[in-house]
């Protein structure tokens, strides 16, 4: 799932300061389950929005909306009416709510409130870690299902690096390092013999180093 955190609450009120109406969009997908972008966050957040205009002897209008998905056309159409009723979105959604309001509404000015992290793994409640970095060039397949991408600090290919000590990174010790997990685990496969085979390189024109990605899928055409 894709994880995001709340913007600080001084750099949210900077980028509302100039409006009187604004709409406090919720997304009712991945950030509602990670607590930042939910109705519950919605509504806490627009109640510090206003606690802090009134100090400022400024008055603020809010209309709360949660749609289903804020990635998706035909939840942000429903709420068309309401956008064209304010000055100003201020979106907790990921970046790609943000960028969908943008573009498929942009007569609106649309302010992220959240910042787009990553996308994790429930560890225990209200803690995710990164599990998947999105490169485009899946190696779980021969890595044990442990992603050296987004675990590893240095995204190693060719097994630990020499700063790693006892099952840990040199980066920040309290992170297994992922070359250890995965060889523990093709151990326990007992597909060891994963890590001896000469590998091409990567081809990191699938990530984003080689711009916007797009995927079509000619089945849904039909």
């Amino acid at each position: 799932m894709i994880v995001a955190d709340r913007k600080p609450l001084d750099e949210i009120l900077d980028s509302i300061k100039d409006y009187k109406k604004i709409m406090l969009m919720a997304c009712g997908g991945c950030v509602t389950v990670c607590f930042s972008g939910g109705s519950k966050a919605a509504g806490l957040l627009a109640s510090q929005i206003k606690m802090a205009r009134k100090k400022q002897g400024k008055a603020i209008e809010i209309i709360e909306c949660t749609p289903e998905r804020q990635c998706e056309y035909e939840f942000i159409d429903e709420l068309k009416n309401d956008i064209e009723s304010v000055e100003a979105v201020l979106s907790i959604a990921c970046g790609v709510g943000v960028q969908t309001m943008s573009e498929h509404l942009p007569q609106a000015i649309t302010i992220p409130g959240l910042n787009t992290k990553f996308m994790g793994y429930p560890v225990e409640h209200a803690l995710w870690e990164e599990r998947c970095a999105g490169c485009g060039d899946c190696v779980l397949g021969w890595t044990g299902g442990y992603c050296p991408i987004a675990r590893c600090a240095k995204k190693l290919f060719n097994g630990p690096c020499g700063g790693s000590s006892d099952g840990k990174c040199e980066v920040d010790k309290d992170i297994e390092c992922v070359w250890q997990l995965i060889h523990d685990r093709l151990k326990q496969l007992n597909k060891l013999d994963n890590l001896t085979v000469v590998r091409g390189p990567k081809d990191w024109r699938t990530s984003t180093n080689a711009g916007q990605r797009k995927i079509k899928f000619e089945e849904a055409m039909l």
